[in-house]
């Protein structure tokens, strides 16, 4: 369950109807992040790009087009948005695909419907073509988990692959002990220091053959990448 727990930024400036979003998130254990507009949400999502945008159209400070045109223009990965509104024509549809949405939705909608939408967005994302994270000469390829180290590649146990994949996509943020907790067990975590072994492995694997170490303990914040070139 917990490889689909998804980061789902929504972008939605009624009170009400984020905190009926946040609800319905949140009980499906998903971790929902929430800006009432328009700047506020790109900034969000350009610093920490989430696994799926739901995007109300009319926003104060730029509009959900806009959002979605400079998100497009400016993210280094592909951020799959759903554009959630009350326009239903087929101009403001088409206007909408234009500006870069992948899927549009109206008011009002049925929770289990968007739920499936922000699903079936996360799946189509993760299936596509050329989504390499790359961190320095560390390459970390986002469908499979396979990872490379000045072309050599990291022959790295489930875990430690999904720690590195968590700290790539965070790069150059620096990633809590609790953030990582979350990602990689959810609400299964296990009784006894989940980190510290994991982390030792994953050190044996990205650093310890080489020169330079990637992997750094910011202490009292927790870990990060960084570039070693």
């Amino acid at each position: 369950m917990a490889a689909e727990r998804l980061r789902i930024l929504v972008v939605e400036d009624n009170l009400a109807l984020r905190g009926s979003i946040a609800a319905l998130l949140e009980a499906h254990g998903h971790r929902p992040d929430f800006a009432a507009d328009g700047p506020t949400g790109l900034r969000l999502a350009l610093a920490d790009p989430p696994d799926v945008m739901v995007l109300d159209l009319t926003l104060p400070g730029l509009d959900g087009l806009a959002v979605c045109e400079r998100l497009r223009a400016q993210c280094d990965r592909h951020v799959p948005v759903l554009m959630l509104t009350a326009r239903d024509s087929l101009d403001d549809k088409l206007h909408g695909f234009s500006a870069g949405a992948d899927d549009y939705l109206i008011k009002p909608f049925a929770g289990e419907e968007l739920l499936a939408r922000c699903m079936a967005l996360s799946h189509r994302h993760r299936a596509g073509e050329g989504h390499l994270l790359r961190v320095g000469s560390l390459r970390v390829d986002r469908r499979s988990g396979q990872a490379w180290r000045q072309e050599r590649p990291l022959d790295l146990p489930q875990i430690p692959a999904r720690l590195l994949l968590a700290l790539a996509e965070a790069w150059p943020r620096t990633l809590t002990r609790s953030e990582l907790v979350e990602r990689i067990w959810g609400g299964s975590v296990p009784q006894s220091d989940p980190l510290r072994s994991h982390l030792y492995l994953l050190r044996q694997v990205l650093d310890r053959p080489f020169e330079v170490p990637m992997l750094r303990t910011v202490h009292g914040v927790g870990y990060a990448l960084v570039a070693d070139e």
